[in-house]
C-alpha cells in the first residue's frame, strides 16, 4: 500500500489554508496513474515524492493535468517527509522538479526556496467586463492584475469562461494590503482545472517581487483572501524568492490501487 495524506497549507489550523494531496512513493509510476490519483482526491494539486540517490523526485498534478510549479504542495509534500519520520527535521529537503531543485528547511516555519517569477507589462488578450485593473502583466505562467482596492479583490466575481479563455495557467488578482498585509490576492485557474486556488504559493513567486519593487522592501506578507484564507510571508533573494508558511495533517491514509 502507498501512503497518502490530505495537509493543509499555510496555516497553522486544520481546514483553513489550501489542502494539498501527498503521496509517498517508493518506486516511478505511470504519470496516467497519478493523473486518476489526483483527480480522484480532487485537490488543487497534489503531489507525488519518490526518493532519489539524492533529494526527491517531485511532480505536481491538479485533477486534470500536470503543472510546472506549485508551492502549497511543496510545502505540504516537506510537512510529511518531516513529520513521517522519512527526513529527520534537521535536514533539508531537495526536490527536483520541473521548475529546477526546490529547497524546503524548517525553523520556526516552513521556508520554501523558490524562483522569483516577476511579472511584466502586458495587455489582456480579450476583456473581463467584471475586472477594473490599475496594471496587468503576466508572467512565464499567469496573468496577473493589480487592482485599486483591497475590497475591489475581496469584491470581484470570477467569470470563468473568460478567464479560461486567457489561456496560461491562470489569473492572479492583487491590490496594496490592509489588516497588516502587505498585499493581498485571490488566484483563478479554470485553464487548470481549478475555478479558485485557496492559497497559491507559486503566486506569490510573482506577487513577492512585484509588490517588493512597488513598496521597497524585501520582506513582505501576503494574504490570500480565498473563502478559506491563507497567510504567505515573503522574501526576496535575489533571482530566488523564499515563501515561508505552517502546515498541518488533516488526513493519513493508503492507496490500495
Amino acid at each position: 500500500m502507498i501512503p497518502i495524506y490530505v495537509v493543509d497549507a499555510f496555516t497553522s489550523k486544520p481546514f483553513a489554508g489550501n489542502p494539498a494531496g501527498v503521496c509517498l512513493l517508493e518506486q516511478e509510476a505511470d504519470a496516467t496513474w497519478m493523473q486518476s490519483i489526483a483527480k480522484e482526491m480532487n485537490h488543487a494539486e497534489t503531489a507525488f515524492v519518490r526518493p532519489l540517490s539524492r533529494g526527491y523526485e517531485l511532480r505536481w498534478f491538479t485533477p486534470t493535468v500536470e503543472v510546472d510549479l506549485c508551492g502549497h504542495a511543496t510545502l505540504a509534500s516537506a510537512h510529511v517527509l518531516w513529520e513521517s519520520g522519512t527526513l529527520p527535521v534537521n535536514r533539508q529537503a531537495e526536490f527536483h522538479t520541473r521548475s529546477g531543485v526546490l529547497v524546503a528547511t524548517k525553523h520556526e516555519k516552513i521556508h520554501l526556496d523558490f524562483p522569483s517569477e516577476a511579472p511584466e507589462f502586458s495587455e489582456f488578450p480579450v476583456e473581463i467586463p467584471s475586472l477594473h485593473p490599475i496594471w496587468t502583466g503576466r508572467n512565464r505562467m499567469d496573468w496577473v492584475a493589480e487592482l485599486e482596492s483591497p475590497g475591489a479583490v475581496r469584491e470581484f466575481q470570477p467569470e470563468f469562461e473568460i478567464i479560461d479563455s486567457l489561456g496560461l495557467r491562470g489569473l492572479q488578482i492583487t491590490a496594496h494590503g490592509d489588516q497588516g498585509f502587505d498585499f493581498i490576492s485571490r488566484f483563478f485557474a479554470p485553464q487548470s482545472g481549478v475555478l479558485e486556488d485557496p492559497v497559491t504559493g507559486s503566486a506569490h513567486c510573482c506577487l513577492g517581487p512585484y509588490w517588493a519593487a512597488k513598496l521597497g522592501k524585501s520582506r513582505l506578507v501576503g494574504y490570500q483572501a480565498s473563502e478559506r484564507g491563507g497567510v504567505v510571508g515573503v522574501e526576496i533573494k535575489g533571482s530566488r524568492v523564499e515563501l515561508l508558511g505552517d502546515a498541518v495533517t488533516v488526513l493519513k491514509g493508503a492507496l490500495v490501487c
